[in-house]
């Protein structure tokens, strides 16, 4: 995926959330992007909140969002139901753009000049510019009404940062038994020859390979960067 695209599966949302850390502690609050470039995806808050002195310290935020609808329902069993859709999420490194930099910017692209006017009404106003992330879109369909699996993941990155591999992987233990592959309900698991491989693009990482293995050949990894045997990337 290129910013382009990255931004748009954000603006579709509109609200987003956004994550950063205040002396070792979580704090979220609801705002948006109004713009990308090659540079990257841009948002805009006030020097007086407790938001830029947190991007500031930390140079660093996450943001997430849900479309098309936040809300839960249950079916006729009590269990919750999702109607398709996305979620998408990216972390990464923040820098503060500039006044005079954002208005040679509105000069050349249209969709800055918002940005230029909400400083002008409000001088406190400040831009930031999320230049280096990496993230995902979720895309799900968990009653299979559009398509023959779950779900369908799409990593990107951008600004040179690479996507680090976290979920669950088939290690070499693997005896080729197959109860992997029978429990997994996301169609994620599939045979090469006399192994069994994870599709990552469809695995939601929900443990049913893992606990259901009886040879404990399915491992947790929480960070990898580079390429991790055994699973698959699209």
């Amino acid at each position: 995926m290129n910013i382009k695209e990255i931004y748009n599966k954000f603006d579709q949302i509109g609200c987003l959330t956004f994550a950063t850390i205040d002396r070792g502690v979580p704090q979220t609050r609801i705002a948006h992007l109004f713009a990308h470039d090659h540079e990257g995806l841009y948002f805009r808050t006030m020097k007086t909140k407790a938001f830029y002195d947190q991007l500031k310290k930390d140079g660093h935020v996450s943001i997430c969002g849900m479309f098309p609808n936040t809300s839960v329902s249950h079916n006729k069993e009590g269990m919750p139901s999702f109607e398709p859709g996305y979620t998408i999420n990216a972390s990464g490194d923040v820098k503060e753009i500039a006044f005079e930099t954002l208005k040679e910017k509105a000069a050349e692209d249209e969709q800055f000049m918002l940005g230029v006017k909400d400083i002008e009404k409000y001088p406190a106003m400040t831009t930031f510019c999320l230049h280096r992330a990496w993230g995902e879109v979720f895309d799900f369909d968990f009653e299979m009404e559009h398509r023959s699996h779950k779900l369908q993941r799409t990593r990107f990155s951008f600004g040179g940062r690479q996507i680090p591999f976290k979920g669950v992987r088939i290690t070499d233990e693997c005896i080729g038994c197959g109860e992997c592959m029978g429990t997994c309900s996301f169609k994620a698991i599939y045979q090469q020859d006399d192994a069994y491989c994870i599709d990552q693009t469809r695995c939601d990482v929900c443990g049913d390979c893992y606990i259901n293995c009886p040879a404990s050949a399915i491992e947790i990894v929480l960070e990898a960067p580079g390429p991790v045997r055994r699973h698959f990337e699209k």
